[in-house]
């Protein structure tokens, strides 16, 4: 089948973009709402049409990667080329539904949520912007091509996240997480470096083929007691770490809230945040098979991550941040579903970890798309100004509460599928990391329903104005995205998306689903006695927990680490002498030069007087001075 019209796909947001951006002024802001959306919606359809067709049209037994659109752009070498073009494969037309999907449920959420707000066409060129960054980054044929786009997501979240640049914190906000994942791209792009200069090219085919030299003859080479191979997949791991807020690059995040909630669901959901995950699992051969260490590593900074984010949403009071820190841990899921992975038949954790990647995408999206609608009728982050809303809001509350019980791993809900699918490879790689993830299954659920009861339930406090329920253009999404929360564990994804694709055998195991669901209830519970009804419980357990409680709510001050870090020991060890050196040193040496060469030309200038009489006296002493030294040497 002919696939050549995907270029459609990334050519119309960015079409959308231009003409929003640069018309924003000279239309109604409506119109520029209407355009953005019509426009996203053909471009799901395209992307439902392509999906569709690809995973209808299996090839034997596997599914083989498609060059839908090549360009040759640049040429080093006879072997090191660098080509645009678009890949399909099961992974990319993947994240072709889940990206397009979220992002359509935002545009349209956004019609009624940003409503009357100031930049109403420009929120909208920016949510186009970032759409054809992600999909450039999804369907890109190469590491370098991926780059390219890589960096306009970075861009565009900045935009995003900055939307309300007249509040400080929004600002400060978009700042830190440009340059937070620009340190983190620093070891992206050197790994492309090192990984292309031994492997002598950028094509993921060619990288990723299994009887390709970058596999089968990786490079010798050793630099610290790990080979350059290890060094290369490691730091591209960084540029991933960085974009999906692993620990300790996970600073940026939480903060990131400051932009409008649709944009957190977006970014912070379905999209930016698992770029990470996407693109180890994009070169998954190559870590499997020649840096299985590298492997280890994600796997424990995965279990870690999931882990430390988990203990800190169970203290925070924004709710935004409550969802931000639970992104921070399910990525975390993700990451050690990959590190504890195989390949081919042995790839359970591959499959897991992108089926959680697939459902995590609609609930997460559902959970802040919920809570902006909550926002939108209290008009409050903070959840002690809440409680009693499900009178008021009947249509979020349900929904909330199905994407709750999603998230918690609540059967038959499809948050429970890639749950258990990722904790079952997590038992049979590595009983500790198993027995973490499923410590952070029950504390999942426990600040989940923490933040539910307190929102929904709990006392009702006298609002200045009673809620109401959201317009149709806010609980549309929320409806749909609903729906997809419960029926997309019955995709069968592992005949679909598989580390060599080919469809994988997997069972169902209770000795790991019957805990899982066991201790998913008991967080349930707790938070259903601490918080369903008003009562001291939960300030006395924070007082008996007060170092720990104390901790967990200022998110273990790694903030105040990187503060303390950067001024006090990098700036005044580090930037104070090296600017010391700059201004004194290297511009000192450049001003003597300089002001030598004025004081010379200052005293030598007299001899360019005009005076003829002075040149002839010049001239005559030049001369004499010549005979002087060639008789005296002679």
């Amino acid at each position: 089948m002919n696939y050549s019209y995907t270029i459609l796909i990334l050519l119309l947001p960015i079409l959308i973009f231009l003409f929003i951006g640069l018309m924003g002024d000279k239309i109604k802001p409506q119109f520029s709402g209407l355009l953005g959306t019509s426009g996203l919606l053909v471009i799901t359809l395209l992307s439902y049409f392509t999906a569709f067709s690809y995973f209808g049209h299996r090839v034997g037994e596997s599914f083989q990667a498609i060059e839908a659109f090549q360009l040759l752009w640049l040429q080093f070498t006879d072997s090191l080329i660098i080509h645009l073009g678009i890949l399909l494969d099961p992974l990319s037309v993947m994240m072709l539904v889940v990206i397009t999907t979220v992002s359509l449920m935002v545009h349209i959420y956004s019609l009624g949520y940003m409503k009357g707000e100031k930049g109403f066409a420009r929120y909208y060129a920016f949510l186009s912007l970032f759409t054809f960054s992600m999909l450039g980054l999804v369907l890109a044929t190469n590491i370098f091509q991926m780059y390219i786009f890589w960096e306009l997501v970075g861009v565009s979240s900045y935009l995003l996240i900055g939307f309300y640049y007249e509040r400080p914190s929004a600002v400060a906000a978009a700042k830190k997480a440009f340059i937070v994942t620009r340190f983190a791209d620093l070891g992206f792009l050197l790994g492309i470096l090192l990984l292309s200069f031994y492997t002598n090219t950028f094509d993921f085919k060619a990288l990723t083929d299994l009887n390709g030299l970058a596999i089968t003859q990786p490079t010798t080479a050793v630099f610290m007691g790990l080979s350059v191979t290890t060094w290369a997949m490691l730091l591209i791991f960084m540029g991933g770490a960085g974009k999906s807020a692993m620990f300790p690059l996970h600073i940026w995040l939480p903060d990131a809230m400051e932009g409008p909630t649709p944009v957190s669901a977006l970014i912070h959901a379905a999209t930016m945040v698992v770029a990470g995950v996407y693109l180890v699992a994009r070169l998954f051969p190559l870590y499997s098979y020649t840096s299985p260490d590298s492997l280890e590593v994600i796997a424990y900074i995965g279990s870690f991550t999931s882990l430390f984010a988990a203990i800190i949403a169970c203290t925070q009071l924004d709710i935004k941040r409550v969802l931000a820190f639970s992104t921070l841990s399910q990525i975390g899921y993700m990451m050690v579903a990959l590190g504890v992975s195989g390949y081919g038949t042995e790839g359970l954790g591959y499959m897991a970890s992108l089926f959680h990647l697939f459902t995590h995408a609609f609930f997460k999206a559902l959970l802040f798309l919920g809570a902006g609608s909550v926002i939108h009728a209290v008009h409050s982050n903070l959840m002690t100004d809440m409680g009693g809303l499900k009178k008021y809001m009947p249509i979020t509350h349900i929904t909330f509460l199905i994407a709750c019980l999603t998230i918690a791993g609540i059967p038959p809900l499809s948050g429970f599928f890639s749950k258990d699918e990722i904790l079952v490879a997590a038992f049979e790689h590595n009983k500790i990391i198993f027995g973490v993830q499923w410590l952070v299954a029950g504390i999942t659920a426990f600040y989940m329903f923490r933040l539910y009861f307190n929102i929904f339930w709990n006392h009702t406090p006298e609002y200045h104005q009673a809620p109401h329920e959201s317009p149709a253009t806010m609980t549309i999404p929320l409806i749909f995205l609903a729906v997809a929360s419960v029926f997309s564990g019955f995709v069968p994804f592992h005949d679909l998306v598989t580390s060599d694709g080919n469809p994988l055998h997997t069972e169902f195991h209770w000795m790991i689903a019957g805990p899982s669901i066991l201790i998913a209830v008991v967080g349930i519970s707790v938070a259903y006695v601490l918080y369903a009804k008003k009562n001291s419980k939960p300030e006395s357990i924070a007082t008996s927990l007060k170092g720990l409680y104390t901790m967990a709510f200022h998110k273990f001050y790694i903030d105040e680490i990187y503060l303390f870090i950067t001024h006090k020991v990098i700036f005044n060890f580090i930037s104070r002498p090296v600017a010391w050196f700059d201004r004194h040193i290297v511009d000192g040496t450049m001003n003597l030069i300089g002001n030598t060469t004025v004081y010379f030309s200052g005293a030598i200038k007299k001899m360019q007087s005009g005076h003829v009489q002075w040149y002839i006296w010049y001239f005559t002493s030049g001369v004499l001075l010549l005979v002087f030294l060639v008789v005296y040497l002679n």
